[in-house]
């Protein structure tokens, strides 16, 4: 499957839409150096394996990252950007970090009679999520190694950015159109019930004039796929050049209707690249048929 970059560049600047995770295939593989986005399934089991990825800035699979836990255990990303590990044998929370970078993103280790056994179920998933996107899905029965688990979302495969036991991190299928889907799981001759989720499409429209110091420019996003008003999240991934409006990150409900959309303003510090993160945040919920 080849996924395609969204990233856009605006004058001097870049604005960038989505994270995209996108196969070595498809380019020359990133530098470790650019590692920022840490992917853990955020549930794993005590004792079982469980795949993780690393991201760079521009939401590409990133090779040779050193992922560190804080029980002292590392790992290093392979050629396809993700890394496989065993969970501790002791229940608890785990912290994970990218080796030179701030910040630890928590993972929970389940005992394996809180996992609930081997059959394949979902518990949880998004009710609506980005067709560009990754989202969560939870339940029993999955695969710890990502690429053992075959997922499915309307006619296309999608890719598993993240697993364990009791959770995946998924990315759509490529050029997947918006609206109702269904999604499709199964690893190990096992299968859960299908369900379906909604996917919305999110475009970006920016002037591509150059920016400057105490400049104010707006960022519009409009929603594809529903006219039901949804919830996104902006974050500033370069304060010293720009201002986000309103805080890093904030949160804005679409305007709803045919017409739906969502309207950020950043205003100009320096001359330099600004990068702003806009993210749909998903319902989640019992998975609907």
């Amino acid at each position: 499957m080849r996924l395609s970059d969204v990233s856009r560049t605006i004058g001097q600047f870049a604005a960038l839409l989505f994270f995209i995770a996108i196969p070595m295939a498809a380019q020359q593989p990133p530098s470790a150096s650019g590692a920022r986005i840490l992917i853990l399934p955020r549930r794993v089991v005590s004792g079982e394996r469980a795949t993780m990825a690393v991201l760079d800035v521009n939401g590409r699979l990133t090779p040779g990252v050193t992922v560190q836990f804080s029980n002292g255990e590392e790992f290093k990303t392979d050629t396809t950007g993700r890394a496989r590990f065993v969970a501790p044998l002791n229940p608890g929370m785990l912290f994970g970090s990218i080796e030179g970078r701030p910040g630890r993103v928590p993972m929970a280790v389940l005992s394996t009679a809180e996992a609930g056994g081997t059959t394949m179920e979902v518990t949880a998933a998004p009710r609506l999520t980005s067709t560009t996107d990754r989202f969560e899905i939870s339940g029993r029965g999955f695969c710890g190694d990502a690429d053992a688990n075959q997922v499915t979302i309307g006619n296309g495969a999608a890719l598993v950015l993240a697993s364990s036991p009791v959770m995946l991190v998924v990315l759509p299928p490529n050029e997947v159109q918006p609206g109702p889907a269904a999604v499709e799981l199964a690893c190990a001759k096992r299968g859960a019930a299908k369900f379906s989720l909604l996917l919305v499409e999110l475009e970006l429209e920016a002037d591509s004039a150059p920016l400057g110091p105490g400049d104010v420019r707006p960022l519009i996003v409009r929603v594809r796929g529903t006219s039901a008003k949804v919830l996104l999240e902006a974050r500033n991934l370069a304060p010293d050049i720009a201002e986000l409006r309103g805080g890093n990150p904030t949160r804005q409900a679409s305007s709803g209707g045919a017409e739906n959309f969502v309207r950020f303003e950043v205003v100009g510090r320096q001359k330099g690249s600004f990068l702003v993160s806009i993210r749909l945040l998903p319902s989640v919920g019992k998975p609907r048929p």
